[in-house]
């Protein structure tokens, strides 16, 4: 049995609660289980140097952990001088996630950051973040359109993120920190609602994982990135 007492294909619940901050132009709590991830979407007429006058638009994004967002307290990066290399890895990937999905030709010269702000951890504070990132890049979208800025909303698909890994020796979905911390595989799968591969990160801790295991896993994470996806759909419409 899981610490969560939930089943080995079984997320935690999952919810998107829209339109939390006052001044962005979108904005997202998303919640897996105990893992809570403020998203803003911030839009700019602005651009960085070597994109301007190519005529097509930019998504990036800004990653960070609150001080009390763990047990014990984490310094605050902007104390040390420089973001950790943890924290310029999972920004990355959340800005490389969401520009797979959107058509940034019709997003016009404007870049669109979207700040990700770990409120709470309790593992798979990457897959929240990109999750839920998609959610509130919709919505600034939505605010563009609205206001004449763009015809239409320039999202080719959506994207979502999900953790899975092997726990004494179970391929389990979703994993919170408790099984995060003992597992003996750990795969981060980015996903499209079509079923493309965005990125997979995936490390095995004691042994090697297997094709068989890797191929449970993955199915597993199918499964998870379909609800996933369906929860976006619903939260938008």
């Amino acid at each position: 049995m899981r610490p969560s007492r939930r089943a080995a294909d079984e997320m935690r619940a999952v919810s998107f609660e829209r339109g939390v901050l006052r001044h962005a132009e979108g904005s997202c709590l998303v919640k897996f289980g105990e893992t809570h991830v403020l998203v803003a979407a911030t839009l700019e007429e602005r651009l960085p140097p070597w994109l301007k006058g190519q005529g097509r638009g930019w998504v990036t994004a800004e990653y960070g952990m609150l001080p009390r967002a763990t047990h014990e307290r984490t310094r605050r990066e902007v104390t040390a001088g420089k973001p950790s290399g943890r924290t310029q890895e999972i920004q990355r990937l959340i800005g490389r996630s969401l520009r797979t999905i959107v058509d940034l030709e019709k997003l016009g010269e404007r870049q669109i950051t979207i700040d990700c702000d770990v409120i709470q951890a309790d593992g798979g504070t990457r897959t929240a973040s990109v999750t839920g990132a998609w959610v509130a890049l919709h919505d600034c979208l939505a605010w563009m359109k609205a206001r004449g800025m763009i015809p239409t909303i320039p999202l080719r698909d959506n994207v979502a993120a999900v953790s899975c890994g092997i726990v004494e020796g179970e391929p389990r979905l979703d994993l919170d920190y408790a099984e995060d911390s003992q597992a003996e595989t750990d795969i981060n799968f980015v996903m499209t609602g079509a079923g493309g591969f965005v990125e997979l990160q995936g490390t095995a801790e004691k042994n090697p994982f297997s094709e068989e295991e890797f191929g449970a896993m993955l199915g597993l994470a199918r499964k998870g990135i379909s609800r996933l996806v369906d929860l976006q759909k619903m939260a938008v419409a």
